[in-house]
């Protein structure tokens, strides 16, 4: 296994959009075709689904070093009420975008009144950053209320923030609660002190505990935990204990992230270790692998690429019934076409395109104030992404994909011949043979002799079916059930 890592460990993309970010537009971008698509999106699918609105709070109080994310660091609280108030007039640009959704020339002036009279209707909404939790309880509730005000509330709405265990105090959480907040989640990353010390981000356990807790009391339906594997100095046997010690809390979902080292990212502050105390690539595959047993062991169950649930859980739900879905705010047990990202350097998404805010406090206030939607950089999608991006949400949403006549695209044969490299490596149809060999407690010799011509190679075998078929003309020779009983 550690040979077949070695030859086929490539940097890739995480796919949260496709195309990814770095393919965006920047100075050809145009506003106008962007907020074209928000139209469209809006009269195509807001009446049936609903919206999607995700607001970045960018503030924190320290810097922790893991962190990729766009922030501002600091403890002048007084920032909160500017902020605020900048991200609500945002909102408001977007409520006189809406009011032009379905207007057309031929249309009388009482249908395009009554078009323009069409509130949004909010299904999912998410508090991320940063650290929503910097901001106090009141002001959380003035920007919700403000938002609230202007739009109709869907049936079963999925409200939920991101918490810092530091600073989340149990008024946050009863505030949040009260304003329809059903879901949170709390960074834990690692127990470990000296992978805490690392990444400046010193948590004791005592502090999820209390926050996990209060969520509970309050009535919270789900309590989500982050863990971050692939962190400077961690180990196995630390990321095991800091596993067993979530598990204590029985989070509803978890989140199993691999850290993506960026240091040449300006602003994201990965200065705090040296590379050389990062897991190398062999140690990084065996936490996750590890990890990934331990959970299943413990009772959670994978979800999509980096997410696990109990059973009980919407996100377990969403799977089993085909409807998980994954945007910037992550997987998701709800799915709507339109998405509007609201704050300092939120991503906005109409399916038809994809739009980045302005990436400093300083400039997103200016282009909010001059009454601009602050988008800088985004990206039109045309036919063949658009077919593209469906077929990579569902590899990571259902672990499959069908090709067909319909959903092509030119690159395809190509890309289906380079997955064939290590489908069809020799390390890799060694190993499928001795995995099938010892799920039927036979040795290979044994195995072999059971195929039409036991003489041939692995490769030749291979190259006759995939290891579906293949594993199910051995079964099937053996006389094997499924479920192992012969």
């Amino acid at each position: 296994m550690n040979s077949l890592i070695d030859k086929y460990n490539i940097p890739g993309p995480r796919y949260t959009s496709y195309p990814t970010v770095p393919y965006w537009e920047n100075e050809n971008f145009k506003s106008e075709k962007w907020q074209s698509t928000v139209i469209r999106a809006f009269n195509e699918s807001n009446a049936e689904e609903g919206i999607s609105i995700y607001v970045h709070l960018p503030f924190c109080e320290n810097l922790c070093t893991f962190c990729a994310c766009h922030k501002r660091i600091t403890k002048q609280h007084s920032v909160e009420t500017p902020y605020l108030e900048s991200v609500l007039k945002e909102w408001n640009l977007y409520l006189d975008l809406f009011s032009q959704s379905a207007i057309s020339n031929q249309q009388s002036a009482e249908q395009k009144a009554e078009c323009g009279k069409q509130k949004a209707k909010l299904k999912e909404l998410h508090l991320g950053g940063g650290t929503p939790t910097f901001f106090s309880p009141e002001n959380l509730k003035i920007l919700l209320e403000g938002i609230f005000s202007t739009v109709e509330i869907a049936e079963n709405p999925e409200f939920s923030f991101e918490g810092h265990p530091n600073n989340t105090t149990k008024e946050h959480l009863q505030t949040l609660y009260d304003l329809g907040f059903r879901r949170c989640s709390f960074g834990v990353q690692d127990y470990d002190l000296k992978v805490q010390k690392a990444i400046n981000r010193i948590q004791p356990f005592e502090n999820v505990k209390n926050v996990t807790e209060w969520a509970r009391e309050i009535g919270y339906k789900s309590v989500s935990h982050d863990l971050v594997f692939g962190l400077p100095h961690q180990s196995w046997e630390a990321m095991e204990l800091t596993i067993r010690k979530t598990l204590e809390l029985k989070p509803d979902r978890l989140a199993f992230y691999s850290y993506a080292h960026v240091p040449w990212i300006k602003g994201v502050g990965q200065r705090g270790f040296d590379e050389n105390d990062l897991p190398s690539g062999e140690e990084k595959r065996k936490l996750y692998e590890n990890g990934k047993k331990l959970l299943q062991d413990l009772g959670y169950i994978e979800v999509g690429m980096d997410h696990f649930s109990l059973e009980s859980d919407d996100l377990y739900q969403s799977l089993i019934q085909k409807k998980l879905h994954r945007n910037f705010m992550g997987y998701t047990s709800s799915n709507t076409q339109l998405m509007v990202g609201l704050g300092m350097s939120a991503i906005s998404d109409s399916w038809y395109g994809f739009a980045q805010n302005e990436k400093t406090v300083e400039d997103y206030q200016k282009r909010v104030e001059e009454g601009k939607i602050p988008v800088f950089r985004g990206h039109i999608l045309n036919d063949e992404d658009l077919i593209i991006r469906r077929h990579i949400l569902n590899l990571m949403c259902q672990l499959e994909t069908t090709f067909t006549d319909k959903n092509t695209f030119a690159e395809l044969p190509e890309a289906l011949e380079k997955l064939k490299k290590p489908a069809y490596d020799e390390e890799t149809i060694k190993q499928d043979f001795e995995y099938i060999a010892t799920k039927l407690d036979i040795t290979i010799e044994e195995l072999q002799s059971y195929m039409d011509a036991p003489n041939k190679t692995y490769k030749d075998y291979k190259n006759q079916m995939t290891i579906y078929d293949f594993g199910a003309k051995i079964l099937r020779m053996l006389g094997v059930e499924k479920g192992g009983k012969r």
